[in-house]
């Protein structure tokens, strides 16, 4: 080959060139002194991909509404649209672009002077019963732009051009590269594990709930949205008519996400996955009265993992019954998914449904704990326990956890156990060995004809009751296992082998003191 031939290298792919496009904005922000680690570049980028995605999507939609002869009214007016201020490579830059996103007025990219971006955007307002405006000026509300160079913003901004949200492949692609992006951003901080739940397990699910079109689904503990884009996939696969398209968009899916930064990730990952008006509540889902919830608040199906470990501040305990009141946190959020659950099932649907993430401790705890399991099994079906194995949130936790599945169709029976094994061989999940979907196939087989086996078990309700409604039971084909102990038992267990192990020492130091 003669020297300086150039090798035609072959095309790359949508998913290359998207993370291609993601690695050079990442690698830019990597030199800005303002952001510290992927905790503050992963917002960054997202705000910018949320801004870009809306001017697409708005371009889209006016282009269309000319062709139609109708009048088009935009979400962001001029000139604060991307295509105002961003679009251009050779724009607005250094510190005027950090003045114009930031400061509450700046001289803006048409030359006058008014509201900053940020500004601006937050103080959006949608017309009654709430639009588009509302998701954008709620989203900015918690958004902060840590960037403090002007001239590295401007080169994220344009690499930032090159993603065309108006093509779907590359629609598709990119929601999957976020998806990947979530997970990095949870492997580099432990912190961020409490809204991550694994997509395996959120898969598994949501297949055996199984959603159905014209029904509301809703986590009131959202994260960055894991539960409810797969809940949307899954109904969007059903969607045969524009009646059908409009209920999905508009009547299925609600969340609740109070911390900022997973509320801006979960907005983002909907949009990016087609969820165009995000119902997400920004606050507390804890802070409503039990009591004066009705059937008008109510939803068909719950599916979440809330965070555990967590403790309430006592004016959010008051909203729950005086008995069952407790700071703590998953115990809090089970009683409201118990009180969401719609009574009357709608015509032609099955009964209110949930299933719910938990740690070790809420099946065998007593005192409040045993109470909330009283009115779970007197006025709900508990039909199945899921018990999941070491590791499935590693590296995060160790801490046990199961999944509850209940429903509206009356008082629990019986519980039907079914404990997830572990691949053979091994004796924890871990970070590079996570948890593959391909693992529950044995229990998806298994959820629609049930039959007793070494992984499955049942127990009646009466039995649970008279053992003061302790849900924590062994499987009766294996072994004891600690770590599905009660705490006392464990902390007997404990004691002993630190009598032990004192003796020991005792022993060896008297036979020190003889020798010397």
């Amino acid at each position: 080959m003669p020297r300086g031939t150039k090798i035609a290298s072959a095309p790359l792919t949508t998913a290359q060139q998207l993370g291609s496009i993601v690695k050079s904005c990442r690698d830019i922000m990597r030199k800005d002194k303002g952001l510290n680690g992927d905790l503050d570049r992963l917002p960054m980028l997202t705000w910018l991909l949320f801004l870009k995605f809306l001017d697409d999507m708005e371009t889209l939609r006016e282009t269309e509404s000319r062709m139609k002869g109708g009048k088009f009214i935009p979400a962001i007016e001029k000139p604060y649209r991307w295509r105002d201020w961003a679009a251009a490579e050779d724009g607005i830059t250094g510190d005027p672009l950090i003045a114009f996103v930031n400061q509450d007025e700046a001289e803006r990219p048409d030359g006058k002077r008014g509201m900053g971006l940020f500004k601006y955007l937050r103080s959006l307002q949608g017309d009654d019963g709430g639009d588009r405006r509302d998701t954008i000026a709620t989203v900015f509300r918690g958004t902060v732009n840590r960037m403090i160079n002007g001239y590295l913003l401007r080169d994220v901004i344009n690499k930032v051009n090159g993603i065309h949200f108006t093509a779907s492949e590359e629609i598709h692609t990119l929601a999957r590269l976020y998806e990947s992006m979530l997970k990095e951003m949870r492997d580099a901080a432990g912190d961020s594990g409490e809204f991550y739940t694994p997509r395996p397990l959120i898969r598994l699910i949501v297949s055996v709930i199984d959603p159905r079109l014209g029904e509301t689904m809703e986590d009131p503990a959202a994260g960055t949205g894991g539960f409810l884009v797969e809940a949307f996939e899954h109904l969007a696969a059903q969607c045969k008519t524009k009646e059908d398209y409009g209920i999905l968009q508009r009547k299925s899916i609600l969340g609740g996400e109070a911390k900022s930064l997973p509320y801006l990730l979960c907005q983002m990952n909907l949009l990016l996955h087609g969820l165009e008006f995000p119902r997400i509540d920004p606050l507390n889902s804890l802070r409503f009265n039990l009591r004066e919830l009705g059937e008008r608040d109510r939803v068909d199906i719950i599916m979440t993992n809330p965070p555990f470990g967590g403790e309430e501040e006592k004016g959010i305990q008051r909203n729950f019954p005086e008995d069952k009141q407790t700071a703590e946190t998953a115990l809090l959020f089970l009683q409201l998914i118990m009180r969401k659950l719609r009574k009357q099932p709608k015509s032609g649907f099955p009964a209110a449904r949930a299933a719910v993430v938990v740690p070790n401790g809420t099946l065998f705890g007593d005192g409040v704990c045993a109470r909330i399991k009283e009115e779970l099994l007197r006025e709900f079906n508990l039909h199945t326990i899921l018990r999941l194995p070491n590791g499935v949130f590693a590296p995060y936790t160790s801490i046990p956890t199961n999944v509850l599945f209940f429903d509206r169709s009356g008082p629990t029976r019986e519980v039907w156990y079914y404990e997830h094994p572990l691949p053979q061989g091994r004796k924890n999940y871990t970070k590079t060995m996570p948890l593959q979907f391909e693992e529950f196939q044995p229990c998806l087989q298994w959820w629609g004809r049930r039959k007793g086996s070494d992984r499955a078990w049942k127990v009646k309700a009466s039995e649970i009751a008279a053992n003061n409604f302790n849900l924590d039971r062994k499987n009766p084909s294996t072994k004891e296992d600690i770590t599905h102990l009660p705490p006392e038992q464990l902390a007997a267990g404990i004691l002993e082998k630190e009598k032990k192990i004192i003796a020991i020492v005792g022993e060896i130091q008297a036979l020190l003191r003889k020798k010397s």
